[in-house]
């Protein structure tokens, strides 16, 4: 499929339901609110948003303390999906929108390489001895491969070597999946960095100069956008428009209520029963659930509870987790890039945010705001660490890493968002699977979307679409919302011509089901 079509069934040819009744909308992150605005812009459905948080947008969310804005994680406003770059332009007017350059380099060393990696200023940072070893080391391998190319470490070495491995990819992957990168999945890797190895780095430059002419577009290495939409306040913005949007078009939006049951009767679910911020219940009737939660939550959230191998599956379901620590420093402490990835294992930060190289509106004249961030697992060390401790240990970091002194940080903020990643261990798609197929025969009205929804490795926008693709779904099309998901080639990258599922910027495949003590970390057994 392209990511401009409906993902499989009845494509363009649907018929119109006679109105689609009660619809509960469970969450209001991108899918979610993109999924009832659909909704009432057609005008015969009673929608009614039910997000468990006091604000919304999810991880896509623009975090506000003290006048300061937050981006977790970093939006880019970048797809292929015509319909959904369209939705946002409906969604927020022109003016709205800035458009930024994209720049991010690696911190490795004590000192920064651009990337993408580029061939004179990684031999310039390596110097040439180190330089000349990483060459012999990837000489190395064509003659002595990895003796097993099926796990992330053995991918890259094969591509880069063993020296280069260490350098640029090792400490990163496994800051981000708190995992030895030998114990992950090459799957992810190979949609990261398709196409690149040292030796088209170093090739394909020289070949260009030596032709005297420019690579076509079919033997470049995979490139990475150069520049982005942007909301000029973040990325919240574009979510809560949106809700003012479902709001106006007659649909309700109710903050802080979690749901506590979905309730099912004869192969369908009839009712959602909520609970507000003061304890208080209420049952809502439905048609249909759309639910972006977690599919874990949504699994236990049942009533009836489901067969055991159902409630076993989604329990093996695991998440990575994120906290960002945001520190006040002068504007001319800051740096151009949108964030620099940090690669050296000496500090815990696995990549710092620059708000005010994403816009000027995120942060207070004569300052920026950078945003240290750190992937952890709910319940462990930095994650139940108070906010002074974190922001202590970020203004350290920062000072070590020599980007600021400790002296010049002026103020510190600590965001925690649990659930921010679902993990790809070795079974969780059978897991998924069961979950999907007992939900089609259990609850045929029940329709996850989204990235934690659908326990989905989705982006912003394909996030959205699985949300459009199913509210078409419930006015009489047939498409098949998993298959949405981006393209085998990085969804930044040029046009692909692959029509397999692909994951994308898929979380990498983590052999072993076991967990840590705290229950969401896998592990090799």
């Amino acid at each position: 499929m392209t990511n401009q079509e409906p993902a499989s069934g009845t494509g363009g040819d649907q018929k119109a339901a006679e109105g689609v009744g009660a619809v509960v909308v469970i969450g209001a992150g991108p899918a979610g609110l993109t999924a009832a605005r659909e909704l009432v812009t057609g005008g015969d459905t009673q929608v009614t948003i039910l997000e468990a948080d006091s604000v919304v947008g999810g991880i896509s969310r623009t975090v506000e303390r003290d006048g300061w804005r937050f981006d977790i994680g970093g939006h880019r406003f970048f797809t292929k999906v015509r319909r959904v770059e369209t939705f946002w332009h409906d969604v927020l007017p022109a003016e709205d929108f800035l458009l930024r350059p994209r720049m991010s380099r690696i911190y490795y060393g004590g000192k920064f390489y651009d990337y993408p990696i580029k061939l004179g200023n990684a031999l310039a940072n390596l110097g040439l001895v180190e330089a000349v070893r990483c060459a012999l080391s990837f000489l190395w391998v064509r003659v002595r491969p990895p003796r097993d190319t099926s796990t992330l470490e053995g991918y890259i070495v094969s591509n880069y070597g063993w020296r280069l491995y260490h350098h640029f990819f090792k400490t990163y992957n496994e800051k981000v999946w708190g995992v030895s990168a030998s114990e992950l999945s090459a799957d992810w890797g190979a949609q990261r960095i398709k196409g690149m190895s040292l030796w088209t780095a170093v090739w394909e430059p020289v070949r260009s100069s030596l032709l005297g002419s420019r690579r076509s577009k079919s033997a470049q290495v995979t490139s990475l956008i150069e520049e982005f939409e942007y909301p000029k306040y973040g990325p919240g913005m574009m979510w809560e428009v949106c809700a003012d949007q479902v709001i106006a078009g007659g649909g309700e939006l109710r903050l802080a209520t979690a749901v506590q049951s979905v309730h099912l009767e004869g192969g369908r679910a009839t009712a959602v029963t909520v609970r507000d911020r003061s304890g208080a219940t209420e049952r809502l009737a439905a048609d249909h659930v759309v639910s972006s939660m977690p599919l874990t939550a949504l699994v236990r959230a049942v009533d009836p509870p489901p067969p055991s191998e159902v409630l076993e599956a989604a329990d093996a379901l695991h998440y990575r987790d994120f906290l960002t620590v945001a520190l006040v420093v002068p504007v001319d402490r800051g740096f151009p890039d949108n964030w620099i990835y940090v690669h050296s294992p000496d500090v815990k930060v696995g990549r710092i945010q620059n708000f005010g190289s994403w816009s000027p509106f995120l942060v207070k004249d004569g300052f920026t705001c950078l945003g240290l961030e750190y992937f952890v697992f709910e319940g462990d060390e930095l994650w139940s660490s108070t906010d002074d401790a974190l922001i202590e240990r970020a203004t350290d970091e920062l000072a070590r890493i020599g980007l600021v002194d400790a002296a010049d940080v002026k103020a510190g903020y600590v965001v925690r968002m649990p659930k921010a990643y679902p993990v790809y261990d070795d079974a969780y798609r059978d897991n998924v699977e069961v979950i999907r197929r007992w939900l089609e025969r259990a609850a045929a009205n029940v329709h996850p979307v989204g990235r934690n929804g659908m326990h989905k490795y989705n982006n912003q926008d394909h996030s959205m679409y699985t949300a459009m693709l199913t509210v078409e779904n419930l006015r009489g099309a047939d498409h098949d919302i998993w298959a949405v998901n981006v393209e085998d080639e990085y969804h930044e990258s040029g046009p692909s011509g692959s029509s397999s599922e692909g994951t994308g910027r898929a979380a990498p495949v983590v052999p072993g089901p076991a967990t840590s003590g705290h229950g969401t970390a896998p592990r090799r057994t």
